[in-house]
C-alpha cells in the first residue's frame, strides 16, 4: 500500500495547508465558540427560568436543534437563508450572506443548543444554598447570577466545554461541502489537483488525531485543577 506513497506531495504542500486551511478552521472555530457560549448562557438561562413561555422556546430550540444533521443545518443556511433574508425585507434578489458568514452563524446557532445544555447543567450543580444565601443578602437574581453563581458554574464547565470545541473543531470540516478551504478542503483540492487522494487524506486524519489527542489530554489535566471539589 505505502511502495507507491508519495511524501513529496506533503512536503510541498504542508506551508499551504496550515498558513490558508488551518488557519481558516481554527478562526471559525475560535469564533463559533464564542458566538456559541454568549447564545448558549443565554439558552440555559431562559431554560432555568420560572416562567413556562420563556423556557418552552428554549427547550423547543435546544431539542430541535439536536435532532438535525449538523451538514443539514449548514446546507440550509447556506441555500435558504438568503431567500428567507430577502422575502422578510422585500428584496427582489436573495441576500449574499457569504460562504464565511453562512457557516458561522450556523455553526454559532447549532454549537449554541449544546453549549446550553453544559451550561445549565453548570449551574445547577452550584448550591441552591449559596443562592439563597445571596438572596438573603439583599443580591437581586442578576447579582446573584453574575457574583455568585456563574464564576462556580463556569469553572466546573470548562473541561465540558472545551471538550465541546473539540468536537466543534472537528465538525468545522464539515464546510468542505460548501467548498470553503478549511483543512480538509485545502487538502482536497490539491488530492484532486495532483491525483494523491491518499497521501493527502491520510496526512490531514494524522494531524487531526494528534491535535485532538493532545487536547483532549490537555483538558484532562485541566478538569483535575480547575473542578471544584465538593
Amino acid at each position: 500500500m505505502f511502495a507507491n506513497f508519495d511524501f513529496d506531495v506533503i512536503s510541498r504542500s504542508w506551508v499551504y495547508l496550515f498558513k490558508t486551511g488551518m488557519v481558516f478552521t481554527l478562526q471559525l472555530t475560535v469564533l463559533a465558540m464564542l458566538g456559541g457560549i454568549v447564545l448558549g448562557t443565554a439558552l440555559a438561562l431562559m431554560r432555568l427560568s420560572g416562567n413556562r413561555i420563556v423556557s418552552g422556546v428554549a427547550a423547543s430550540y435546544v431539542n430541535l436543534i439536536r435532532s438535525i444533521p449538523l451538514v443539514l443545518v449548514i446546507f440550509w443556511f447556506y441555500f435558504l437563508v438568503p431567500y428567507i433574508a430577502a422575502w422578510i425585507i422585500g428584496a427582489a434578489e436573495p441576500v449574499k450572506v457569504g460562504a464565511f458568514s453562512s457557516a458561522l452563524i450556523t455553526f454559532i446557532m447549532f454549537e449554541a443548543a449544546y453549549y446550553c445544555e453544559i451550561m445549565r447543567s453548570g449551574i445547577q450543580s452550584v448550591s441552591r444554598g449559596q443562592v439563597w444565601a445571596g438572596q438573603a443578602l439583599g443580591m437581586h437574581y442578576r447579582q446573584t447570577m453574575a457574583s455568585i453563581v456563574l464564576p462556580q458554574a463556569f469553572r466546573n464547565m470548562i473541561p465540558v466545554l472545551l471538550t465541546q470545541t473539540i468536537v466543534l473543531f472537528q465538525d468545522v470540516s464539515l464546510v468542505y461541502v460548501l467548498s470553503i478551504p478549511d483543512f480538509v478542503g485545502a487538502a482536497s483540492k490539491i488530492a484532486q489537483r495532483d491525483g494523491r487522494l491518499v497521501e493527502m487524506y491520510v496526512f490531514v486524519a494524522i494531524v487531526y488525531f494528534v491535535l485532538c489527542y493532545a487536547l483532549s489530554w490537555l483538558v484532562r489535566r485541566l478538569q483535575k485543577r480547575v473542578t471544584i471539589i465538593r
